[in-house]
């Protein structure tokens, strides 16, 4: 039987969440992300990020308004039963259960890849169950412990994307660390032109972009736990949003400026052979450093998106009740092992599966656009919801402050943009696999509610 959930404290505050949405957006998906997608597409990649940044625009603007009215733990998923279907979200909150599961593993992964850089003999096993220690221990805190970790986090992101992105327009215009010769913009079409991959590698490179922006929704999930929910969501939407685009933008622009394309490693991340490119000896190491606070991040990020998600589910009779538990910290710690045991599950599983596999740039783009479709989904029902929202609140909507530009035309472009993007998915042999089992996991979500509730709007 579906019961009201206990209210979640309001600790974090509005600085905290936007630097959360910025962690869970600016992850491994940019830092290890960007070679496949430099490679299926070359310099045009600058646009497919540019592309997808219109649409998450479209979506963070839906969300924000209704948002605005409604600020609640795991409020995308609320909109979608109120304003779609119960259907909708049943399968946005379970589909951001595995979306984090899958990337919490694959960035637990990586980051035990990154601590054998200093430490090459250290045992995989080990280092993972560390990470994933120190992570739950986090999250089991509080919701102000986890924000504040996911702050630092962050800002040490950012901070060394501003650096390399000054940093590059220095060796552009002025030839710094490049013998004093500007390199110019050359790099962009000289390597056999600007659409290196045609119509079809520019969707390619779409997938991972995607992949890479999933995760600013967590907007929606942190709003109940923030103070002055209505005015941090404006200020959050509409400053989270420019600086994602600046970060992904301004980066990949540095880096497919200065080094040729098609020159770039094809494991590892480019951002390594660009800062070796500006004279920055030490650019393995800081990058190192970075890419492991990224991956700490995207998976802190998810234990914590995906926890409160599991918390509503026990609460609403679609998950077990134990799950629905909170400490006294007023977190939900069953939650949180839960999700965190399903990590060391997934975790084991990919140590395992790594023994076959020869490529880590491969293993990278099988594990982490595994998680693609079902990060879609926040995604499609907001814009549904926000559809449904507007129809059925006309007097709200005459004096909203914060509404999205072009309705419904925005919502129809978006939801159509999406759908053609999981289509090229499956044309490219590189993530096919991925998007067939991420089809396969919600097809048994709805299959599991099908069964347990049939398809009537009333919930027993």
């Amino acid at each position: 039987m579906k019961k009201s959930a206990p209210a979640l404290r309001r600790s974090m505050t509005a600085g905290q969440m936007e630097m959360i949405s910025l962690g869970g957006a600016i992850g491994v998906g940019l830092f290890m992300g960007a070679t496949s997608t430099i490679k299926w597409t070359g310099p045009s990649v600058l646009l497919a990020y540019a592309f997808v940044g219109l649409i998450l625009y479209i979506v963070m603007r839906a969300l924000g308004e209704m948002i605005y009215v409604n600020p609640g733990t795991g409020s995308f998923a609320d909109y979608a039963t109120e304003y779609v279907h119960p259907l909708a979200g049943y399968l946005a909150k379970w589909a951001n259960v595995f979306e984090y599961i899958v990337v919490g593993m694959s960035e637990v992964v990586a980051a035990t890849e990154y601590l054998k850089y200093w430490w090459p003999h250290m045992q995989t096993w080990i280092a993972g169950l560390v990470i994933i220690a120190f992570l739950v221990l986090a999250n089991l805190a509080s919701a102000k412990a986890y924000g504040s970790l996911e702050f630092w986090f962050a800002m040490i992101k950012v901070i060394t994307i501003i650096f390399m992105i000054i940093l590059g327009f220095m060796v552009i215009f002025f030839g710094f660390g490049n013998g004093g010769h500007p390199t110019g913009f050359s790099n962009l079409w000289a390597h056999g032109g600007f659409f290196t991959g045609g119509v079809s590698g520019f969707f390619f490179s779409m997938s991972i972009i995607v992949g890479s922006y999933e995760g600013i929704e967590l907007l929606g999930i942190s709003a109940g736990e923030v103070a002055n929910p209505q005015q941090a969501i404006v200020k959050s939407v509409k400053s989270v949003l420019f600086r994602i685009l600046i970060f992904y933008i301004g980066a990949i622009f540095v880096i497919v400026t200065i080094y040729p394309w098609n020159k770039l490693s094809s494991v590892g991340s480019p951002f390594v052979s660009t800062f070796a490119k500006v004279g920055i000896t030490a650019a393995a190491s800081i990058i190192n450093f970075v890419v492991l606070t990224a991956a700490l991040s995207g998976a802190n990020s998810g234990i914590y998106s995906s926890s409160r998600m599991l918390f509503k589910l026990a609460h609403e009779g679609d998950a077990p009740s134990i799950f629905g538990r909170l400490s006294k910290r007023v977190v939900p710690h069953a939650a949180i092992l839960g999700i965190s045991g399903g990590i060391l599950i997934g975790f084991i599983i990919d140590i395992i599966a790594s023994v076959y596999s020869k490529s880590t740039a491969n293993m990278f783009v099988i594990v982490f656009s595994s998680s693609v479709l079902p990060g879609m989904i926040p995604w499609f029902v907001i814009l549904m919801a926000e559809l449904r929202f507007r129809h059925n609140n006309p007097d709200l909507m005459a004096k909203h402050p914060f509404k999205l530009p072009l309705y419904p035309f925005s919502n129809y472009f978006a939801f159509i943009m999406l759908i053609v993007i999981v289509i090229f998915m499956f044309i490219n042999p590189d993530t096919r696999v991925s998007v067939i089992v991420g089809a396969v996991v919600l097809i048994l979500a709805v299959i599991i509610y099908l069964i347990r509730h049939g398809f009537s709007r009333e919930r027993a």
